[in-house]
């Protein structure tokens, strides 16, 4: 398998409040990138793997802010498109007093909402093992629905492994419409990374291991179902494992799933059997939620060899 991997889709500012309050009352924040592609991007890259992230973004000091933190992370942005008359997307983040959170967009017309096939260099994909894709791009617009169509063909026509997290996101499209598009791409995609409730929306199915079996019967080869607190079901052709959740005081759960799609994929390039990659998915996944922010708790690679070292000392 080529090790490179390519994810497309957008990235956003977004800004973290200082306090735990309703956002009327916050007075200072500060200012991260987010964004389920790049985030798995950076994920990589920090464990060591060669990354690349696509996109548009604006011609203003948010997307400058967007390319100088991706490329500080070693992630290739080459391919990354600047408008001139559209703007970076933006999103705040607000804590409640229980430290839950919730995202409030400012994404409508923004630069990344008109990615098209047109825009994609797709010489340039075929350098990959793996096209990372997320259920948000198609959610868009009807340009970026178009393009994650059309990239998923041109990676079935170039031997390309397809890998996809429905990232369903309610707030950006109908229900509806959501699921009859998303459907059909969790069919085709040769990964498939999605959280118990998304399978619930998407295949009508509540118990892990019988996600694995009706993705495995799709033909997936390589699947997570993420469950949050509970671990996660990861499954291949030989065999479903439970992977137990790596214990940590929870910050922070946004950017949780990509994180471990991070760890899981790096997994896959190494080679390891499935169940590793479920571990290192769940300890990528467990040092995002111990921070603020969706990339700034991942761990560099010695520390991550560390950890996990740790982990199989405590299983013995």
């Amino acid at each position: 398998m080529k090790r490179k991997v390519i994810t497309i889709g957008e990235s956003l500012v977004a800004f973290i409040p200082s306090s735990h309050m309703k956002l009327r009352y916050v007075d200072s924040f500060t200012k991260v990138v987010v964004g389920a592609e790049s985030n798995v991007a950076v994920g990589l890259s920090k464990l060591g793997h060669r990354s690349k992230w696509i996109s548009k973004l604006g011609n203003d000091e948010f997307g400058a802010f967007v390319l100088r933190e991706l490329r500080a992370e070693g992630v290739d942005t080459a391919d990354v498109i600047i408008s001139d008359t559209l703007p970076t997307a933006i999103m705040f983040k607000q804590f409640s007093s229980n430290e839950e959170s919730s995202v409030f967009y400012y994404r409508s017309n923004s630069a990344a909402s008109t990615l098209s096939i047109g825009d994609i260099n797709w010489e340039h994909l075929k350098e990959a093992g793996v096209l990372h894709l997320s259920g948000i791009t198609p959610a868009l617009s009807e340009t970026t629905k178009a393009l994650t169509v059309e990239l998923f063909r041109f990676a079935k026509e170039n031997g390309l492994l397809i890998s996809f997290d429905p990232n369903i996101r309610l707030k950006l499209w109908d229900k509806g419409l959501a699921l009859s598009t998303l459907r059909p791409l969790v069919e085709q995609a040769d990964i498939v990374l999605l959280g118990e409730d998304e399978a619930a929306m998407l295949l009508g199915e509540t118990d892990p291991h019988s996600v694995c079996k009706t993705l495995l019967g799709f033909g997936v080869r390589y699947i997570a179902v993420k469950m949050g607190d509970k671990g996660a079901c990861v499954a291949d052709a030989e065999r479903i494992v439970h992977i137990d959740p790596y214990p940590v005081t929870v910050v922070d759960t946004i950017g949780a799933g990509d994180a471990f799609n991070a760890g899981f994929l790096a997994g896959l390039l190494e080679g390891r059997d499935i169940e590793t990659c479920g571990k290192m998915g769940a300890l990528m996944g467990a040092m995002a939620v111990s921070s603020v922010g969706d990339t700034e708790g991942l761990p560099e690679r010695p520390v991550f060899d560390r950890l996990m070292r740790n982990i199989k000392e405590i299983a013995r």
